[in-house]
Order: C-alpha cells, then sequence, then structure tokens
C-alpha cells in the first residue's frame, strides 16, 4: 500500500503500475480496499488497477476534523485522487456505496474518467441500503465513542453473518469482513478518530438520497461506456435498480452474474474481472 495526502487527510492506496488501461476501483461502507483482491489478482498482469481505501469506516487514518465527508465530499475526494495521481481515460468501477460514489462523480464532470462500471450498489431511493444499511445508519445516529460499543458486536462471526450486518452482502466473504471492522473496534486516538469519521460519514447517507434520485438528470449526459453489473438475486441492491441505471445510461448495458450476493469481488472475483477485462478493453465500449 502506498499513502497519499489529499486535502481532507491521508489516505491508502494500491496502484499496480504498468502500461494497460487503468481501472479505479472504489469499494463501500465498512470496507477496504481488499473488496476488490481478488479481481486485481487477474486483472493486474494487463490493466493498471489503483484501489483506494476511503475513509468509509475500515480505513487507517482519521481524515482531517473539518473534512467533508458526504457522499458528495468523498466523490470530490476520489476526483482529487485521480488528479494528483494524473490518471485520464480512466474506467471507474464501484461497488455497494462506491457505485453511489461512482454516479457523483458524474455527477460533477467525471473529467477524467472514459468508462464507468456500476457493480450492485445504492441507487434512486435506496440509501442507506436495505436492511444492512437502514441498522448502519440508525447505529450512526450515536456519538462516537456509543457506536463504538455497539460495533463490538461485530467481533463475534453470527453477527457478521446476521442479515443486519453483512449477511445478505457476501456468501464468502467473512474472512474480510471480519478484518474490515477491526479499525473499529480497539481503543486509542486513531481509533476514535476513525469511529468520528464512519459516524459522519452514516449521517451523511440520507441526505444523499436526494442526489441518486436525481441521477436521470446526470447520468443521462454521461456518452461514454457505461457498464451495470448486478447480483441476479441481490437482496440489498434490487436488481431492477440495475435494469433501470443501465437505461439510463446512453451506451450503458446490463450483466447479471449468478451465484453471488452484493459483494461480487468477493463471491465471483474471477467472474467479475472476465467481464470488466472484456469491458475496459472493448473498443466498441
Amino acid at each position: 500500500m502506498a499513502e497519499i495526502e489529499l486535502s481532507t487527510g491521508t489516505i491508502d492506496y494500491e496502484d499496480t503500475g504498468g502500461p494497460g488501461p487503468v481501472l479505479v476501483l472504489l469499494h463501500g461502507l465498512l470496507m477496504d480496499a481488499s473488496l476488490w483482491a481478488g479481481p486485481v489478482a487477474e486483472l493486474a498482469a494487463d490493466h493498471r488497477c489503483v484501489v483506494p481505501t476511503l475513509p468509509l469506516g475500515a480505513h487507517s487514518h482519521p481524515m482531517h476534523p473539518d473534512a467533508d465527508l458526504s457522499l458528495p465530499g468523498l466523490a470530490r475526494l476520489v476526483a482529487e485522487l485521480l488528479a494528483r495521481l494524473d490518471l485520464h481515460d480512466v474506467t471507474l468501477v464501484g461497488n455497494d456505496t462506491g457505485g453511489a460514489l461512482v454516479q457523483l462523480v458524474v455527477r460533477d464532470g467525471a473529467a477524467r474518467v472514459g468508462r464507468i462500471a456500476l457493480v450492485s450498489c445504492e441507487a434512486f431511493d435506496n440509501i442507506p441500503p436495505g436492511l444492512t444499511g437502514r441498522t448502519l445508519a440508525l447505529a450512526g445516529a450515536l456519538p462516537p465513542a456509543l457506536f463504538g460499543l455497539v460495533m463490538q458486536q461485530m467481533r463475534l462471526r453470527p453477527m457478521r453473518r446476521a442479515p443486519i450486518a453483512f449477511g445478505w452482502l457476501t456468501a464468502r466473504g467473512d474472512a474480510a469482513t471480519a478484518r474490515w471492522v477491526q479499525p473499529l473496534l480497539h481503543r486509542g486516538e486513531t481509533r476514535g478518530g476513525i469511529r468520528r469519521d464512519t459516524v459522519r460519514v452514516l449521517r451523511s447517507l440520507r441526505p444523499a438520497r436526494e442526489l441518486l434520485l436525481d441521477a436521470p438528470a446526470y447520468l443521462s449526459s454521461f456518452t461514454g461506456p457505461a457498464l451495470v453489473v448486478w447480483a441476479a438475486e441481490d437482496r440489498v441492491m434490487p436488481p431492477e435498480h440495475g435494469r433501470r441505471l443501465a437505461e439510463l445510461l446512453p451506451r450503458g448495458r446490463l450483466v447479471e452474474v449468478a451465484d453471488t450476493r452484493t459483494l461480487i469481488p468477493l463471491d465471483q472475483p474471477a467472474e467479475l474481472a472476465k467481464i470488466l477485462r472484456d469491458f475496459a478493453t472493448d473498443p466498441r465500449g
């Protein structure tokens, strides 16, 4: 992992380097860059993969106290990262909350983005998403210290596997989810700062609903190639939202993936890598 100092604070990111097409891959709430480890292992041979760990609850560095951690603020952070790394004609990919951020990057103009891929993500009125998101948003209403106490339950595998936690998000990724919650569980000033950041993000979810509901106004103006990849039987992100997103995007198309929950990069990494490789290298989009 490398580090970069941005206007809101320091973030970690992985950059596989290489001369191939550039993919920037965004994760969701209470996750880090390791969400994409499986697909990146497949893609890195012929693509440059840049995978930031955004301040969404599993990050290592608390952000500045005055940082804008609303979803629009985080979308601007993504755009700042692309500029600082001087990336052009990027394929911007987002799963879960990362897909909401891709939509908001498009809303802001997406100057350095050539293609987008939305992978089972928040859309329209589904934010906070499903039972999982609503439960997290309720916990985020607590003061950071109490939020940290509530999150201690995530030490237990049965709790992580419950529908109110990660149970409906991934069928096979419990080892990853156990790692992701660690930054919220321990004591210390750094951990306190991460809990503070997470609460601020969670409190921004409901206000962001109006922005995603306005997606028809801005996604329809994105003229680059666009791919929507959806878990065929997703219980958190409605499959009909995937179909609607693909219809909104002028050059959009939909691919549905079987035998996976929302976190397709964990449940079907090889299949998702193949889909993204074909998309990123197809001259027709």
